[in-house]
């Protein structure tokens, strides 16, 4: 029995990688706010983008272990070298947004324990994410390990608080079928879906399959992890709105800050919550903030040829960037964090349907997949997925133009 249990786990990685990364501040804020204010009734909304996102990821993954060529290199070879620049530069962009949420994440977990200005943390914890970026012999490895240790201390802190509050489980079950939405709730509609559909970083799980070595052979356990990573984001996402609802709604708090959202472990924790829960945000913020940017800077610096392995020189040189960049951005901003956090989440999705394009592209080449290219129900899972993100991004750039016309 012991033996089977380590081998599962030995049979883990990246999935869990993608579960972290996504897992970040706005994840939890966008999460808590929303269970606050609209209770149980968008949990459909995580499950739709759960689904969407378990396709691209298992598309990605079959890609992977099919291939030593990166994903990018590939593209470049069959659709043109414009297009994988086009995808790397997309994939920067919507790891910079994401970067400056985690900047203010890390600022505001901190603040909650130490009651220091938000604004110096990202000084400290960016120049410690470039060391370990630039210094760690085996990133994937280290990376690996710190994101799983992440993911399960999130999920039994929440399952277990739930024991405690005791939610509507029928409301609960409820929220899972599809309702109607006003138009205001659009901005965290889109910023719930950016967290779990991230497009950016199902495209990387090919590079994570690689980087874990596996192979063909391999498949069914690298779907099998990747389809348990997603599920896990999901998961705690699931369980941050359920407990959120439980016990914010009630009492008619709105999310303005990690105390706030700290509110939903005093069941479990007591006083304690506020630097439990503080700490746990910051160290979700961190998490994501190190690999998100890996993530960015490592498809950029494929897409222009530069090297695609996590341990070459320029994919770590744009890995500083993004990191240098998010925490400028973090230390001078003067705004609602909280907002900021939201928006922040939905302008990811912003860049995206072109990195859809290009992974639907090389999953349907039988030049490329062979016997493995995408069947009838997978090609129309996908594009189900790229309409459901297109319409979010039509709606997201509207706003956007909104905000610069004003």
């Amino acid at each position: 029995m012991k033996s089977k249990i380590q081998n599962f786990f030995k049979a883990l990685g990246p999935g869990f990688i993608i579960a972290a990364v996504v897992l970040g501040p706005g994840s939890i804020t966008v999460s808590s706010k929303i269970g606050a204010t609209h209770g149980y009734s968008l949990l459909w909304v995580i499950a739709l983008g759960a689904v969407s996102m378990s396709v691209y990821t298992t598309m990605s993954v079959r890609y992977g272990v099919l291939h030593e060529k990166s994903l990018l290199k590939t593209i470049a070879e069959k659709y043109g070298k414009w297009f994988s620049i086009a995808i790397g530069v997309c994939s920067f962009l919507a790891a910079l947004s994401f970067q400056f949420g985690n900047n203010l994440g890390v600022g505001m977990g901190m603040k909650t324990l130490t009651g220091i200005n938000e604004a110096i943390w990202p000084l400290i914890f960016t120049p410690l994410a470039i060391v370990l970026v630039f210094f760690t012999k085996n990133l994937y490895k280290a990376l690996e390990q710190i994101m799983m240790v992440m993911v399960i201390i999130l999920i039994l802190a929440f399952i277990i608080n739930l024991i405690f509050i005791r939610p509507d489980l029928e409301a609960a079950a409820i929220g899972f079928i599809p309702s109607a939405v006003s138009g205001r709730d659009f901005n965290e509609i889109a910023a719930l879906v950016g967290t779990t559909f991230v497009l950016h970083n199902a495209f990387f799980q090919a590079y994570l399959v690689q980087g874990k070595g596996w192979k063909l052979a391999d498949m069914h356990k690298s779907i099998r992890d990747t389809k348990i990573g997603v599920f896990l984001l999901a998961l705690i996402s699931t369980l941050v709105i359920v407990t959120a609802a439980a016990t914010l709604k009630p009492k008619g708090i709105s999310v303005n800050s990690a105390a706030d959202m700290a509110i939903q472990l005093e069941m479990l924790l007591g006083s304690f919550a506020k630097y439990i829960f503080g700490f746990g945000f910051m160290a979700a913020a961190f998490s994501s903030l190190v690999v998100n940017s890996v993530t960015g800077g490592g498809l950029l610096a494929d897409s222009m040829g530069l090297g695609s392995s996590m341990n070459e020189k320029m994919p770590k040189v744009f890995t500083a960037i993004i990191l240098l960049a998010g925490m400028v951005i973090a230390v001078f901003f003067k705004g609602n964090v909280i907002y900021a956090l939201i928006m922040a989440q939905a302008s990811s999705i912003l860049g995206v349907p072109l990195i859809a394009i290009g992974l639907f592209l090389v999953l349907n080449s039988k030049s490329i997949m062979g016997k493995y290219r995408n069947s009838i129900l997978q090609n129309i899972m996908a594009v189900i997925g790229f309409i459901l993100i297109s319409a979010l991004v039509y709606f997201m750039y509207g706003k956007l133009i909104g905000y610069l016309t004003i």
